[in-house]
């Protein structure tokens, strides 16, 4: 089979796949996470969404080992600085040792271009996306956040965000604790119409 060849044809365990992800809790993850190997594929995963213009506008930031443990230093300074308390400040600081590995998803849309910001922004959603199902792929669960710290103006410059960057996700990835339940799911009937 040629290299172009290689969805020419059917893959009903991808269908299976997409038909039975679940997130799970990031505070229920636990270790093992992704080998060094298999976080590649994972961005390599994300990096293969549907992207109009072909202008990849989205970057990714890899939190792992100690850089949880830095960027949880972070968001402790940042909610010092602002005099909450002390309790809280803890909680935050570990943060992101909630799961082995989280990725963030950064979008980088850029403004005045032909192809619509709103096509861009939804293309960083499918990267988070692409991640999650890469992530079950490989036997792991993975959760998608935002929360406070991915709008916070102190937190995204000390991440590195440039002008106009915005955080699309923070995929936390890791081993489920528990067996993950199942939640309710839309009515078809009353989301679907036929034109």
């Amino acid at each position: 089979m040629s290299k172009g060849d290689t969805f020419n044809h059917p893959a009903p365990h991808a269908l299976d796949l997409l038909l039975t992800r679940r997130s799970g809790s990031a505070k229920a993850m636990t270790v093992p996470g992704p080998s060094k190997k298999q976080v590649e594929e994972i961005l390599l995963a994300g990096a293969r969404t549907p992207d109009h213009g072909k202008l990849f506008p989205w970057r990714f930031i890899v939190f792992e080992g100690k850089g949880r443990e830095r960027f949880g230093d972070i968001l402790a300074d940042v909610l010092q600085a602002e005099g909450e308390r002390a309790k809280q400040v803890e909680e935050e600081r570990g943060r992101l040792l909630r799961a082995p590995l989280v990725i963030g998803v950064i979008s980088a849309a850029r403004e005045q271009h032909k192809i619509p910001l709103w096509e861009q922004e939804l293309s960083a959603g499918a990267v988070c996306q692409n991640i999650l199902i890469a992530a079950t792929a490989l036997g792991f669960v993975g959760n998608w956040l935002t929360e406070w710290y991915a709008y916070h103006p102190d937190v995204k410059a000390r991440m590195g965000l440039k002008p106009g960057e915005r955080v699309a996700g923070f995929i936390y990835i890791g081993t489920a604790k528990d067996a993950l339940e199942e939640r309710p799911r839309p009515d078809m009937d009353k989301i679907v119409t036929r034109f």
